[in-house]
């Protein structure tokens, strides 16, 4: 006698092909992003703080993933080392002095390794290659950092602050210029008296010049100066004659 009927035999065929080809499918995609179908070859560098670098996370190479964190492994208490796996088919680009360096995926995502161009002379990465090694930033660092920087902004603006409220309110040499009208007048009235008195000058100065006894010394100042105008307009005819019979 049979225990289940045919419907059901058929639909746990199609249950478990489904769940087989699902994984399938879940280790080739698996497999792709951690690079174990692709030939790869491995790079070393230490560091003296991942900053919280994991197994598994990416290594790029001008902006583009070319393999994965393999390894992290603490070698004594200054230093830790980071194995990479990275594609064959970006071994021609990585040089020996080349640099690690560890960022992140933009401001707050997951930690990675960047590898950074190298000298077009410079010989290729080999095999285990270790790479020079750049320290990371720490997060807190920076935020700290920027913390710091705020509340001196801060600062400054209340200072900014009070200022504006004291031109405002006609304190202090700026406020009074600002607000009081009759220091805006005596000013306009001392422009207009040094405006006059440098009128005057220039008529006394006209005066002086025409004056018998200093005519003559204004005379030969004039003599002078038209002789150096000159002597400065020889020298430019003189120097582009010169490039003229060089070209």
């Amino acid at each position: 006698m049979e225990t289940h009927s045919q419907r059901f035999k058929i639909r746990l065929g199609l249950f478990v092909a489904g769940g087989l080809a699902i994984f399938i499918l879940a280790i080739f995609i698996i497999g792709k992003q951690k690079n174990l179908f692709n030939p790869v070859y491995k790079l070393t560098a230490t560091f003296y703080n991942v900053s919280g670098l994991q197994v598994g996370n990416n290594v790029r190479f001008s902006g583009i993933n070319v393999g994965t964190v393999d390894n992290i492994s603490i070698i004594n208490d200054s230093t830790v080392r980071v194995d990479l796996l990275i594609k064959k088919e970006v071994k021609k680009f990585i040089k020996k002095d080349s640099e690690v360096a560890i960022g992140s995926e933009g401001l707050i995502g997951d930690r990675l390794v960047i590898i950074t161009q190298g000298s077009s002379d410079s010989p290729l990465a080999g095999e285990g290659q270790e790479l020079a090694s750049l320290e990371p930033v720490e997060t807190d660092a920076i935020m700290a950092s920027l913390q710091v920087t705020a509340g001196f902004a801060e600062v400054i603006s209340q200072q900014l602050a009070e200022i504006m409220v004291n031109i405002n309110s006609g304190n202090g040499t700026l406020g009074r210029l600002i607000n009081d009208s009759t220091i805006a007048q005596n000013l306009d009235k001392t422009m207009l008296n040094l405006k006059n008195s440098s009128k005057g000058l220039d008529e006394n100065m006209e005066a002086v010049q025409h004056n018998i006894l200093l005519k003559g010394f204004f005379n030969r100042k004039a003599k002078e100066a038209e002789k150096k105008r000159k002597a400065a307009e020889n020298k430019i005819e003189a120097a582009d004659t010169t490039k003229v019979e060089k070209l």
